[in-house]
C-alpha cells in the first residue's frame, strides 16, 4: 500500500508554517524522514496520524482518504509519538492486554496470543511481569513498538524514537524496527543520520516544512562521489576556511587540530585530499543549500 501526500500545508496560530505545500509518495518498507529539530517532522507525523488537521492538501493510504475517513486509517495505523506516556503500576503484559481491549480485540484468547507475539518480537517476553515504570529508556521504546503492533498495522509511524538511547539500547531498538518493517509502510522520523543509514531503504530530507531531497541512502552518497575533500587545519584557521570554501563539518583530532570536510566539484586547494562521501555530507549539503542568502 502506498501513502500519497499532495500539497499539504499547516500553519499554526502563532504564524509558524510547519508544513509548506508538501507532496511525497511513500511505499512499503522503511522510510527515513531526516531533518533538524524544528524542521516540521512531528507536525507531518501528527497530521498523517490524524491527530491534527492540515489547512489544505490531501493524504491517501491505499484506498483510504485519510483526512475524510480518520477511523479507517486508525484501524491500520501504529503510532509511536516522541513522548509515550505509560501506566506505571501495571506490568507490560497487563498493560498490553488493556491496550488490546481498547483496540477492539474482545476475545481473551486472541488477546493473550497477540500480546505474547508482540512481547516476543520486541524482546520483552522475559520481563513481561515487570512494571513498565521500571523499564529502561530503550525497553520503554520497545514497549511502544509492542503496543502499536497489537492491531497488525499496515502503516507505522515512529517519531524520533532513538533520541536519548544509549548505543546498546539504540541497536536493540533498531533491530526490532527492522524486523517489523518488512511488510508494512514504516515512516521513521529522526535527526540522527546514522539511524537512516542503518535502517532505511528510502529517505527524504525535510526542513522548514518542505522536502529538500527524496532519494535512497545509496543514491544520495553516489551523487556526491568525488566531491568531498578533507584537510587537517589548526583551530584558528577554521573561520578563514569557512569563508573560502563550502565547509560541511569539522571534527577535532586528538592533538586539537581540526579535520574539515568540504564540498567542491574540484580540488579546493593544496593540502585537500579527496575522500569518500557519507550520508552526513548529503544531509549537510541539502541544509546548507536551503539556507537563505544573506544580502
Amino acid at each position: 500500500m502506498k501513502l500519497i501526500i499532495s500539497n499539504l500545508t499547516k500553519t499554526y496560530k502563532n504564524g509558524v508554517k510547519a508544513i509548506d505545500n508538501l507532496s511525497i509518495e511513500i511505499g512499503t518498507g522503511m522510510f527515513g524522514l531526516l531533518g533538524p529539530n524544528g524542521a516540521g517532522k512531528s507536525s507531518l507525523m501528527r497530521t498523517i496520524a490524524t491527530l491534527q488537521s492540515p489547512d489544505s492538501g490531501t493524504i491517501t493510504f491505499g484506498d483510504i482518504n485519510v483526512l475524510e475517513d480518520n477511523m479507517s486509517l486508525r484501524k491500520v495505523l501504529g503510532y509511536l509519538p516522541q513522548s509515550f506516556g505509560v501506566y506505571p503500576k501495571m506490568s507490560a503484559e497487563d498493560l498490553l492486554d488493556y491496550f488490546a481491549t481498547l483496540k477492539g480485540i474482545s476475545s481473551k484468547a486472541d488477546r493473550q496470543k497477540i500480546v505474547k507475539e508482540v512481547l516476543e518480537i520486541t524482546n520483552l517476553y522475559e520481563v513481561r511481569k515487570k512494571k513498565v515504570a521500571g523499564y529502561s529508556g530503550g525497553m520503554k521504546q520497545r514497549f511502544g513498538i509492542a503496543q502499536l503492533l497489537l492491531n497488525n498495522p499496515k502503516l507505522i509511524i515512529v517519531d524520533e524514537p532513538t533520541a536519548g538511547l544509549d548505543p546498546a539500547e539504540r541497536h536493540r531498538f533498531l533491530n526490532v524496527l527492522r524486523e517489523v518493517g518488512t511488510n508494512s509502510t514504516v515512516i521513521f522520523s529522526t535527526h540522527i543520520v546514522e539511524d537512516v543509514k542503518e535502517l532505511c531503504n528510502e529517505m527524504a530530507i525535510l526542513n522548514g516544512g518542505r522536502i529538500l531531497k527524496h532519494t535512497t541512502p545509496l543514491e544520495a552518497t553516489k551523487e556526491i562521489e568525488g566531491q568531498i575533500w578533507t584537510k587537517i587545519i589548526e583551530r584558528d584557521d577554521l573561520e578563514g576556511i569557512e569563508k573560502a570554501y563550502n565547509v560541511l563539518s569539522s571534527n577535532y583530532n586528538q592533538d586539537n587540530t581540526l579535520n574539515v570536510r568540504v564540498f567542491a566539484t574540484e580540488k579546493p586547494a593544496d593540502g585537500f585530499v579527496q575522500t569518500m562521501g557519507q550520508l552526513d555530507d548529503v544531509y549537510f549539503i541539502a541544509l546548507k543549500q536551503d539556507e537563505p542568502v544573506v544580502a
